[in-house]
């Protein structure tokens, strides 16, 4: 019997695909208008992209190292420019998809609920209450918390425990097959892929989702067909 849905984070409760774009782009272009002596904005943000790939996205200095990898003096007022446009984009694009909030609204009454990332606790938590989410889950488990990362078993199962319960009685929503559905299937859960345009044409060799939706609309009927 299911009595607990899990759900990931990013580019499933919102898309944090755009957000993270957008913001970068604006916060190189506001890097220019700061005084930052490059004229190409296409590269710059490119080069941006290098920096965070190298350092990881969590890195906390991305525009000291852009600058650094520049050749450009340690300029206060370049940087604070950069971290304000993105701070500043990012919650204009904290949005969650269509359908999350009555979906959580509905399950809250029949479910307990939970989220299983991989990152920082803190920065998590930042993007549900600003998403104006946080309420509804009962259980968080980060990879920070757990020490592994999705798709490692230990997480899921790490997450069941705080529940309470078998990792049978959870089913685990998630947009990556290789990170969330694989990881969840594993640990014996049943899994629901949220596959969206950028991500429908993936393919790996893991165990694959027992169910697709493709829009949070779609989970409300899926739930209640897969739990009466």
């Amino acid at each position: 019997m299911i009595k607990a849905l899990l759900f990931d984070v990013d580019d499933t409760l919102y898309d944090s695909t755009t957000l993270a774009e957008m913001a970068r782009r604006n916060s190189v272009r506001a890097m220019i208008d700061s005084g930052l002596p490059f004229r190409d904005e296409q590269e710059l943000y490119e080069k941006l992209l290098h920096i965070i790939k190298t350092f990881g996205s969590n890195y906390p200095k991305h525009y000291d190292e852009l600058l650094r990898y520049l050749n450009i003096p340690w300029n206060p007022k370049i940087i604070a420019a950069g971290i304000v446009a993105y701070e500043h984009t990012k919650f204009g694009y904290l949005k969650p998809f269509p359908g999350v909030i009555p979906s959580l609204i509905r399950f809250r009454k029949k479910f307990r609920l939970g989220v299983v990332s991989n990152g920082i606790a803190i920065k998590q938590w930042e993007k549900l209450i600003a998403l104006g989410l946080s309420h509804f889950f009962d259980v968080f488990v980060t990879s920070g918390e757990a020490g592994v990362e999705k798709p490692s078993v230990e997480i899921f199962t790490l997450t069941a425990e705080k529940f309470g319960l078998d990792p049978r009685e959870c089913v685990m929503i998630g947009n990556k097959l290789d990170v969330d559905i694989t990881g969840a299937g594993n640990a014996g859960m049943e899994t629901i892929w949220f596959r969206r345009e950028e991500n429908a044409h993936l393919k790996h060799e893991g165990k694959g989702p027992d169910y697709i939706i493709e829009s949070f609309f779609e989970l409300i009927p899926l739930i209640e067909k897969i739990t009466q």
